[in-house]
């Protein structure tokens, strides 16, 4: 464990808080995922137990967070548009749902974290024409993570 614990101090601040809060290191998938993937999520998240929901759609917000890259990379400004009007919706629910006991605070604030810095990495290879879109989104995406960091420390 002391390991651990001294090469957490060599790494990034995130990744060494999942290291020392769960004891290894468990990498954030950052592949793009397929529409039937997304889908999937969708409905998980829709038919979670209300406690999970945070999470999962956290995880959903994530996932579509790489596929708007991908659309943003690809030169695909309105596809890009709509995924991030849909990051922002499923933004909303997780505001929604911090109010209830939620499982995996943690993790789902270690996620969006990245998912933001993502984001931000986004916008900067994006066009003029799409930051506006993406910055609103990216300025969502933070409030969200600040809530969800508070109810981590308020637990």
């Amino acid at each position: 464990m002391k390991s651990i614990f001294r090469a957490a101090i060599l790494l990034p601040l995130p990744l060494a808080l999942s290291l020392c809060s769960t004891g290894y290191a468990s990498p954030i998938n950052d592949t793009v995922p397929t529409p039937e993937a997304i889908s999937q999520l969708e409905i998980r998240a829709q038919q979670a137990d209300p406690r999970e929901q945070c999470f999962l759609y956290t995880e959903l917000v994530h996932s579509m967070t790489e596929m708007a890259g991908k659309q943003i990379l690809a030169g695909e400004p309105e596809q890009a548009s709509a995924t991030l009007k849909k990051i922002e919706h499923y933004a909303h629910l997780i505001h929604l749902g911090l109010a209830r006991d939620s499982k995996r605070l943690k993790n789902a604030e270690l996620l969006m974290h990245h998912t933001t810095h993502r984001l931000g990495d986004y916008m900067h290879a994006a066009s003029s024409d799409d930051r506006e879109v993406l910055q609103s989104t990216l300025k969502r995406l933070d409030q969200v993570q600040d809530e969800i960091l508070t109810q981590v420390f308020a637990h």
